[in-house]
Parts: C-alpha cells; structure tokens; sequence
C-alpha cells in the first residue's frame, strides 16, 4: 500500500519546492497582483504596481504586522512555490529591476505559474493518499506532465492553455475526492449547499461532506467534525474553527488555515501549520 521509493522521493521534493519561499523571490506577488480597499486590504492598487511596503530587497516592510495594518489578504495569500520557480528558474535570477524589459511578460507568467503549482499541491497531496492507491499511476503521471509545464520558456507559459489542463487534472481530483469521501463512515450523497456564508455548524458532524468551492465566510465551524472533506476551493475567510477535527480532511490548504481562526484544539491535517494569529 506504500508509495514506491521513487514516488516517495519526488514528491519530497516537490512539497520543499510548493512552499512559498519569499527570500528568492522577487517581491511578484506584492507588484504583480491587483488587490482592491475592502476588509483585505486598506487602498486599490492596480497589476503591476509595487505595494508601497514593498522594500528595495524585495522583502516586506510589515511583514510582521500585516492584519494590524489592514493587510489580512497578504496573510492569507498563498503562491505555491510559483514567486520564486519565476524568479530563480524562469528568469533564470534576473529581476525586473534588473531588466525593466521583462516587467510585464514577468508579472504575466507569474499567475499562469501559481496556477500550476496549485495543481501540483493537489497532485501530491492525492498521491500521499493510500486510500486513492488505484489513481497512483494516473496521479504520478499527470504529476510529471504539470511539473514539465513549468519548466517551459516564459512566452510557452502565456501560450499554455492552462484552463484546459486545470481540467484534466480536476477529473482527477474528483475521483480521488470520491475515493476519499466514500471511507468516511457518515455518506453525504449530496454536495453540502454552495452558500454558508455565517452559518451556524458548531458541533456539526460534516464527515465526508464536499465543500468544494463552498462559501464558508465567518461560518461557526467550532467542534464540528471534518474528517473526509474536500475543502477545494472552499472560501474559509473569518470562518471560526477553533476545536474542529480537520485531520484526514484533503484538499485543505495553509492559505485557507490562515484565513480562518483557530486554537491549540483545532486538529490540522498533516503538513499545515497553526497561524501566528489563532
């Protein structure tokens, strides 16, 4: 039932090149990116304009203190590794203050990138699964396919057809949610509705539950039981989680984790850590 030494030594690999390494990036996601004044962030700026916090070394200048400062988004963001695989490999290191030229084909590949390195996140989470053991072999393969993607030339990147391969990868992904979900001992034979945007779940028992995509924004989550849940895409901003049972559940991302509010009681899958702010 155990991953073969070759998988297990990939995918090692991979889960160290998936975290966010912000010391060999080059500050893309504080330029790149657009965000609007909202509860996430204080003012508008728009693609590729700096953040004024942004420091000449490319670090932040408020990293420390981004939720006092209005900056919750920035917390809860979450690159996959994409910031520095554009920086150190694509760009082979150059930045664009370096070279002004590739500023805008930069800030361009840098999402196609993290949407990449998204599915690969997956890919490698499904492959740790033993319950999933049948998709092994269709996993690794779609695995090496998204990881040879992103070792294409910058303009190969602006021409990849990136929805169609999200695709692919998501038949995928639905079966091993299927595969995982149908261990759980409750059965959800329908996915729980798409709004639950302050919804009052303390103590539920949510077993086996596709959350996919769901809005969970300042859900009380408290006590529940998540064990088995595809949380895909799901929106936990504000969502209170404080003593939930989230082991076992797949799917569940640090950006997420970050977005909600925890404690010490909150059970974490393997790998995700507990925020700085619970």
């Amino acid at each position: 039932m155990s991953l073969t030494r070759k998988n297990k030594d990939v995918i090692t690999l991979l889960e160290k090149e998936l975290q966010s390494d912000c010391a060999n990036c080059f500050g893309l996601c504080c330029t790149a990116l657009p965000f609007a004044k909202s509860a996430d962030f204080p003012f508008n700026k728009q693609a590729g304009t700096p953040c004024p916090n942004l420091q000449e070394d490319f670090k932040c200048g408020i990293h420390q203190h981004l939720r006092e400062k209005g900056f919750k988004g920035c917390g809860v963001f979450e690159c996959f590794g994409a910031g520095q695989k554009v920086s150190q490999e694509t760009y082979g290191g150059i930045s664009c203050r370096e070279k002004p030229s590739i500023a805008e084909e930069m800030f361009e590949v840098f999402p196609v990138m993290q949407q990449l390195h998204e599915m690969l996140y997956y890919l490698v989470e499904a492959l740790k699964n033993k319950a999933v053991k049948p998709l092994h072999g269709a996993l690794r393969r779609m695995l090496d396919k998204t990881d040879a993607l992103t070792k294409l030339a910058p303009q190969d990147l602006l021409e990849l057809a990136v929805a169609d391969h999200r695709a692919e990868v998501n038949i995928l992904l639905l079966q091993v949610s299927d595969m995982v979900r149908d261990k759980s001992p409750v059965k959800h034979n329908q996915k729980v509705k798409h709004d639950l945007v302050g919804a009052k779940l303390k103590g539920a028992d949510l077993r086996g539950a596709n959350l996919r995509g769901t809005l969970l924004l300042a859900a009380d989550l408290r006590k529940a039981d998540l064990r088995w849940v595809d949380f895909i895409g799901a929106d936990l901003r504000d969502a209170d989680i404080r003593g939930a049972i989230l082991h076992n559940s797949i799917f569940l991302t640090q950006a997420q984790v970050n977005a909600a509010n925890g404690d010490k009681m909150t059970r974490l899958p393997a790998g995700l850590k507990v925020p700085g702010h619970w």
